[in-house]
């Protein structure tokens, strides 16, 4: 029983913020080892004008798959409402939301106006207090935009329930995939966090690898072997421009990653069969050597403040984890269980280090605190690898990839207790993402 007490303890403390720990009634209950998700109704949205009735009603329904999706919220379906919300500023009837179990209730209302323009409002209703949390919101864009206005609202219900930032309002780049395993054609792709809005960035007609976003979400970092070499290119989103950021003859440069302040990449290079950790100035093109061992450095990735990186590397004779001053020097090793570490990337929070794990013929995503304590193995597969964090820290996305010569690629998330593991719906096969940070 103690150590049932304390698993679920440490599940609460990496799971959910003090603040919806000791705040009630809206909390998440712990029963018989299970996290009991939070039940919450959420109506469709009132449409103020008959051209917003279908937007209303689409607006809603994405705020509720993204709350639904993280695993902590249990939507109660409509047809268990007893009130019905025909207009956004009528009162809340609260002992009907009661009688159903509802703890939170969202509210909105939607208007289409000419040119175009969409406005969303809504409120967020703790039930049982029978009060409304914080005051209601508005946001307004393009009819175009409607699925982002959809996830910044519920963005906002996450934060006010959890007290913690969301991730919805997000992006993810990747590789996307197609073909037969032997012949794979793959191309950079960015989507929605949920998998909609997928846009191709580049073509089909080169190996591309490894796509990165700057702290900004403005440019993607990513290797390609258009020369017949791996190299480094920084392609804008917006434009879809593109430039080789470094080109050095007789080299090899890849895993590039770029500094919290967007100035600097850090990536390896090969050269004269010996692979080590460099910077760049990405406005000057002035590069500066890190490391300078007699074996393989990569993977590198910076801490949020940009003061030190943690990287992979093979000098104690096996793939493990190091980490050192982002200027350089000595490396300190954090990895100490049984078999390979690699794919090191830090959490936006500073916390803990994510990890790809591979022992006794398994891959596992793992997560450690940056001393190397704490290990603790999230998923198990055929072949599991290259972690990305949200960007509030509490969920990662990674490739896993089936066996057999008709296996395929596809992006799973697992939050860091190692719940609610489930697959991102793609276009076709897809590896290597990379989360952008929360749009402006």
């Amino acid at each position: 029983m103690m150590k049932q007490v304390l698993t679920l303890l440490s599940a609460i403390l990496f799971l959910v913020s003090p603040g919806l720990i000791q705040a009630a009634p809206l909390r998440i209950e712990i029963t018989e080892g299970v996290i009991e998700p939070l039940p919450y109704a959420v109506p469709d949205f009132v449409p103020e004008n008959a051209a917003a009735a279908q937007v209303a009603r689409d607006i809603a329904r994405v705020v509720a798959e993204d709350l639904t999706g993280t695993g902590l919220f249990r939507e109660i379906p409509a047809s268990a409402h007893i009130s019905k919300v025909t207009s956004f500023s009528s009162p809340v009837q609260f002992a009907d939301w009661k009688a159903i179990n509802a703890q939170a209730l969202i509210t909105g209302a939607v208007s289409l106006q000419s040119g175009g323009r969409l406005v969303v409002k809504f409120r967020v209703y703790d039930v049982f207090a029978g009060q409304e949390l914080g005051n209601g919101l508005q946001f307004a864009g393009t009819q175009d935009g409607w699925r982002r206005m959809a996830h910044k609202v519920a963005d906002a219900v996450y934060s006010r329930i959890t007290g913690e930032g969301g991730y919805f309002d997000s992006r993810v780049v990747y590789v996307a995939e197609a073909g037969a395993k032997d012949d794979r054609k793959k191309r950079i792709a960015i989507m929605d966090y949920d998998g909609a809005n997928v846009q191709y960035l580049t073509d089909s007609t080169s190996i591309v690898l490894a796509p990165r976003f700057s702290p900004t979400g403005d440019r993607i970092l990513y290797t390609s072997y258009e020369t017949g070499f791996p190299r480094i290119y920084v392609l804008d989103v917006a434009s879809v421009g593109r430039r080789m950021l470094q080109d050095q003859p007789g080299t090899m440069s890849f895993a590039p990653r770029f500094s919290p302040d967007g100035r600097t990449v850090v990536y390896s290079l090969t050269q004269d069969g010996n692979t080590d950790l460099y910077t760049m100035d990405v406005a000057s093109g002035r590069s500066q050597r890190l490391t300078s061992a007699p074996s393989i450095e990569t993977a590198p990735s910076y801490s949020p403040d940009g003061s030190r990186i943690v990287f992979e590397s093979d000098r104690s004779g096996t793939q493990q984890l190091y980490i050192m001053s982002a200027s350089g020097g000595e490396p300190t090793r954090i990895s100490f269980g049984q078999g390979r570490y690699g794919t090191p990337v830090w959490s936006p929070r500073g916390d803990l280090v994510a990890f790809t794990k591979q022992h006794k013929g398994r891959f596992h995503i793992g997560v450690m605190r940056t001393d190397g304590s704490e290990e603790r193995l999230l998923t198990a597969s055929f072949l599991d690898e290259g972690p990305s964090w949200a960007p509030n820290g509490r969920v990662i996305m990674f490739t896993r990839e089936t066996q057999g010569a008709a296996g395929t690629a596809s992006l799973y998330t697992v939050d860091i207790t190692g719940r609610n593991l489930k697959r991102v719906k793609t276009m076709g096969g897809a590896s290597d993402p990379a989360w952008s940070p929360l749009q402006d």
